[in-house]
């Protein structure tokens, strides 16, 4: 709960830095960018296609005549620019924050380091391509969470509580993953989503709530169509905020928990039990990157060490059959 908290109110005090303020813009910029390119490149394409598909349409027929009745036949001509913005705004944006998520989290991993651990060794423990389909396989477990799950969201305590664990869980194996490729090996990311899973369970939970307050801001952009061009953007910053802040309280609490893990000593039972396991394993190869066994582990096998190093026999449950 410490670590938890800790990572928490220093995650919270690095969004205000200026690098990070910068990173929460540039899906902004990037949709700007990507708006003028489509726009000065398909514009006038996409906008013909358009209109020459609701010309054609038999059933808007009915429309253009009630425009037309009422007074209002030039409405006809904002119809086709506005279906080709509403289709390619959702596309702009998606793919933006796609970008920045990419190069958010690894850069904002790399600020935590370089600030709180510079001499934290990096292992390098997965690919960019590894992470790319960890991602897209835990993407779809949560969707087919969600589809399996559909039914008991008729009970309202479930209908709000399944999807904050679905959410929290894919983003604690996605975060988790993306911060820790760079200076974790296999077998310490293994450990440390072991040992921290209630806590990054949680940490995802929250997160995943919070990332749901940018909704509330589409809904006001809704109701509101006078301020809508003003509020998407508002919306739009908000969520990279969110992000920003869950891949800097994730990058804390995983380093920090990284740390604490090489810095564990290998005490005096558990180099007998490591010992131990390895002469009954003659077979499995030493790594490197070995970290130090669980306690279950070592209360498992220093009995045994302890009883070769005093030169014991080894302790069986098979009795002596008596002499005759």
């Amino acid at each position: 709960m410490k670590l938890l908290i800790d990572s928490f109110w220093r995650a919270a005090m690095y969004c205000v830095y200026p690098r990070v303020v910068g990173l929460s813009f540039l899906p902004l910029v990037l949709i700007v960018a990507l708006s003028w390119g489509l726009g000065y490149a398909y514009w006038d394409t996409a906008v013909s296609s358009v209109r020459a598909w609701l010309e054609l349409s038999s059933w808007l027929t009915v429309v253009w005549r009630w425009l037309e009745d009422i007074g209002l036949p030039d409405l006809k001509t904002v119809v086709a620019p506005l279906v080709v913005i509403l289709a390619v705004t959702p596309l702009v944006v998606v793919a933006s924050l796609l970008a920045v998520a990419l190069l958010m989290t690894p850069a904002l991993a790399r600020l935590v380091a370089d600030r709180r651990f510079p001499d934290l060794q990096r292992k390098q423990g997965s690919t960019w391509l590894y992470g790319m389909v960890w991602t897209l396989l835990s993407l779809l477990l949560a969707l087919g969470a969600f589809l399996l799950t559909l039914p008991l969201w008729l009970v309202p305590p479930l209908a709000m509580l399944l999807p904050a664990l679905i959410w929290g869980w894919l983003t604690y194996r996605v975060m988790v993953v993306d911060v820790l490729a760079e200076f974790a090996s296999t077998e310490e990311r293994h450990v440390l989503m072991g040992r921290h899973r209630m806590s990054l369970l949680s940490m995802g939970v929250i997160t995943g709530l919070m990332g749901a307050a940018p909704s509330l801001v589409w809904a006001s952009g809704a109701l509101f169509a006078a301020a809508f061009v003003i509020l998407v953007p508002v919306a739009i910053w908000i969520y990279t905020l969110v992000f920003a802040f869950s891949s800097l309280w994730f990058a804390h609490y995983t380093l920090a928990a990284l740390q604490a893990l090489r810095q564990e000593p290998y005490t005096t039972g558990a180099t007998a039990a490591a010992s131990t396991f390895a002469s009954a394993h003659p077979f499995a190869k030493p790594s490197e990157d070995a970290v130090p066994p669980s306690p279950h582990t070592q209360a498992r096998w220093a009995p045994l060490a302890s009883d070769s190093a005093n030169g014991r026999p080894d302790i069986t449950d098979v009795e002596s059959r008596p002499s005759r």
